[in-house]
């Protein structure tokens, strides 16, 4: 019997395993959307109302079902955690800059 490779991730969280693979689908599900969420908030997040906000949020949620199904095999999380860490040290930078420029003004 041949069985599938997946990430290493997933097979931490037991995802090979028949009787885990629930368990570590939705433990995968939830790092996905939080690391979404984080990466979407740092770098394409604007000002909407709030009915609009609630859209791109609920867009987002099914839209992780999809990038999980890939996380199962693919390294997602880990570039996630990357774009996570570019972002906040743009948006580190920025901040520091714009702090300097009011600071000289």
């Amino acid at each position: 019997m041949v069985t599938p490779k997946f990430s290493a991730l997933a097979e931490a969280l037991g995802a090979g395993n028949p009787e885990q693979f629930l368990f570590a689908f939705s433990i995968l599900y939830l790092v996905v959307v939080a690391l979404t969420v984080v990466v979407y908030n740092l770098g394409f997040a604007r000002k909407l109302p709030i009915l609009k906000t609630a859209i791109v949020y609920i867009a987002l949620l099914f839209g992780s079902i999809f990038t999980t199904l890939l996380a199962l095999r693919l390294p997602v999380v880990e570039s996630l955690l990357i774009a996570t860490f570019v972002l906040g040290a743009y948006k580190y930078r920025m901040y520091k800059e714009k702090k300097e420029n009011a600071a000289q003004s």
